[in-house]
């Protein structure tokens, strides 16, 4: 592609997102991070690494469909390759050259840069930075890509939907079930001192608005505790009306709302809690006295026998 029509093309991306921005009232910058975000998964997609990574994360509520969604500004993956500094870098950088339909977007492979993800020693995780250029305008990138973790039942090749009429991305996706079972871990791990809202709002989302076979997902959270090593609790204390009550925790909640402008979702942290709490809770006593678990989950619940 010649300069002059990467140009033309990124000024008339330009200008398509922000008559997009206008037309949805939200912030034009929001929507070029989510533009860039999509497009970098488009070239993942289409890169020889495509059978490497599995999206997950804030990402997939948008491929779910769910009526609510948080916003990110990061890429969550995880990665079936070494986790090892220097191949993650090697491969981000061969996706960010992929030559792919012209969409406006430059990723600067040069910019490409990696750290260990040091918030949660306990898994060897990768934080990938890099830079993105449409036009004259700047967007950064960030992916965290986690390693080793299973995914129950299944991974699932599914669409990206677009923000403007542009071939999807289709990409493998992780599924509910495991999305839940790694949230509700790092809640058992995190105990009283848990102040990663995003967790329960997802979790509060997913109960709300699909449907879930018990055994399935109990099967998801065994996997997953016993991957991470973590013991599960018969109640654990992020299911309590005691953590739900605290001060520090509604006000917490409150800040997640305002910051993600999610007015339609409960403003009181113990509503949320309840709800899963009336979801998870079942699940978490059966496995922790060893036992099975079955049911049927028809949102909002409760659990009906699967038998029924």
């Amino acid at each position: 592609m010649t300069q002059k029509h990467l140009r033309d093309v990124s000024a008339s991306v330009h200008q398509r997102l922000l008559n997009k921005a206008r037309e949805q009232g939200r912030p034009f910058n929001e929507l070029l991070q989510y533009y860039a975000m999509e497009r970098f998964i488009y070239r993942l997609s289409k890169s020889r690494h495509a059978g490497k990574f599995i999206l997950k994360g804030a990402l997939m509520l948008a491929i779910w469909k769910a009526p609510l969604s948080r916003s990110t500004k990061d890429i969550d993956l995880l990665g079936r390759v070494s986790n090892d500094i220097d191949t993650v870098l090697e491969v981000i950088r061969g996706v960010c050259a992929k030559e792919v339909e012209p969409d406006g977007l430059v990723f600067d492979a040069g910019s490409v840069e990696a750290e260990r993800i040091i918030e949660d020693a306990d898994y060897a995780g990768v934080r990938v930075r890099f830079r993105g250029n449409l036009g004259r305008a700047t967007i950064h990138v960030q992916l965290d890509i986690g390693f080793g973790d299973e995914v129950v039942p299944s991974v699932a090749v599914l669409d990206y939907p677009t923000i403007l009429d542009l071939p999807p991305p289709r990409i493998q996706c992780y599924s509910r079930e495991s999305a839940i079972a790694e949230k509700f871990q790092v809640m058992v791990k995190l105990d009283i001192v848990n102040s990663r809202m995003k967790d329960f709002f997802d979790i509060w989302l997913m109960s709300r608005w699909f449907e879930f076979d018990g055994q399935t997902l109990a099967r998801a959270i065994t996997r997953t505790f016993a991957n991470r090593d973590t013991d599960m609790p018969s109640m654990p204390a992020a299911l309590t009306d005691a953590f739900a009550s605290d001060v520090l925790k509604q006000s917490q909640w409150k800040a997640f709302l305002r910051n993600h402008k999610l007015d339609n979702a409960p403003g009181d942290f113990r509503d949320i809690v309840s709800c899963i709490a009336a979801f998870l809770g079942p699940i978490a006593n059966a496995l922790s006295k060893g036992v099975g678990f079955r049911g049927i989950w028809h949102p909002p619940g409760p659990w009906l026998d699967s038998q029924s």
